[in-house]
């Protein structure tokens, strides 16, 4: 049976909000967290953005659930160097229950120091080569590096935790997911896509854990609901790479007016109906995910927790 766990919306809510969700979803019997690390939400109706590694340490004196970043860009924002000296803190505040998720990025978060916003390709070149870093520097030695990308000299991490930090490779097409494959600890996907489970398999990955995250809209009433998950979460209905290519909340906004209720309607759980929330879950489930994390996006934390703890996680299981 694939773990259920709980999605922390860095996009949406607060650093003390964030801690009580994590606290709640404990208690309700999800078993394990997700965090989103971004620098500017998707678009100005989510209105958050937490610096995520100081939730990370608030998380670890919060709750004993195992943690993953979904996902951490450690190619533009941040220097890999830092990455890898912030994953191995919170790897050690954790006591080992810490998984570094990464991805090629997008420009929302990474043009904010002003770098070219560069093809797939080198994206994912860059995040090659920001993975060998981090990991050479959790090998505990000094690490001098003078790669195509990345330069890093004399440098040590001191504060490592006893094994080093999983990390795991984000992907969402066949490049992306042989690269998974290829280097990673672990996969992660936002879509129920057995094809791409496959390719990451066939690509180095068979027997490693497949993460992927979902969001549902849960309330008492089905049309708020519906509401929420537009006027928040729109621009999970933008097609192609837009979703990588534009730089500000406000070009998000500006793209969410294509988006119609219904078309987000078509692909999320609006309302209170558990055979719904089940629904959206169960075919993750069947592309082979192993741990799957739901994010409620509506306002209502607790009836959400408890239909999931009553009546949703059952069912699941």
């Amino acid at each position: 049976m694939a773990s259920i766990g709980y999605f922390l919306s860095s996009e949406q809510f607060g650093p003390k909000e964030l801690i009580d969700q994590a606290k709640r979803a404990e208690a309700a019997g999800f078993e394990r967290l997700w965090i989103s690390d971004h620098f500017h939400p998707w678009n100005d109706e989510q209105g958050q953005s937490p610096f995520v590694w100081g939730v990370i340490g608030a998380l670890s004196q919060a709750t004993s659930l195992p943690v993953t970043t979904a996902v951490t860009c450690p190619t533009f924002r941040i220097h890999p160097a830092v990455i890898a000296q912030a994953a191995a803190t919170a790897a050690v505040q954790l006591d080992g229950r810490f998984v570094l998720g990464v991805g090629s990025g997008e420009a929302l978060n990474e043009h904010v120091l002003g770098d070219q916003w560069p093809s797939v390709g080198v994206r994912l070149e860059m995040l090659e080569e920001a993975i060998e870093v981090i990991r050479l520097l959790h090998g505990g030695e000094e690490v001098s590096h003078h790669g195509t990308y990345y330069e890093v000299q004399d440098a040590r991490i001191y504060t490592l935790p006893a094994e080093p930090v999983p990390i795991y490779v984000s992907g969402f097409g066949p490049q992306a997911t042989e690269l998974a494959g290829r280097i990673g600890d672990g996969y992660i996907t936002t879509m129920p896509d057995a094809d791409l489970v496959r390719v990451f398999q066939e690509s180095g990955g068979q027997g490693k854990p497949v993460q992927a995250g979902t969001k549902v809209s849960w309330d008492r009433d089905p049309q708020r609901a519906l509401d929420i998950a537009h006027r928040t979460w729109g621009n999970q209905g933008l097609p192609g790479q837009l979703a990588q290519t534009l730089p500000r909340p406000r070009d998000f906004m500006d793209g969410q007016t294509l988006v119609t209720p219904g078309m987000i309607g078509e692909s999320v759980a609006c309302g209170d109906d558990v055979d719904a929330q089940v629904a959206q879950v169960r075919p993750f489930l069947d592309a082979g995910v192993d741990e799957l994390y739901v994010s409620q996006m509506g306002s209502d934390m607790e009836g959400f927790f408890t239909a999931w703890e009553k009546d949703v996680l059952p069912a699941l299981r």
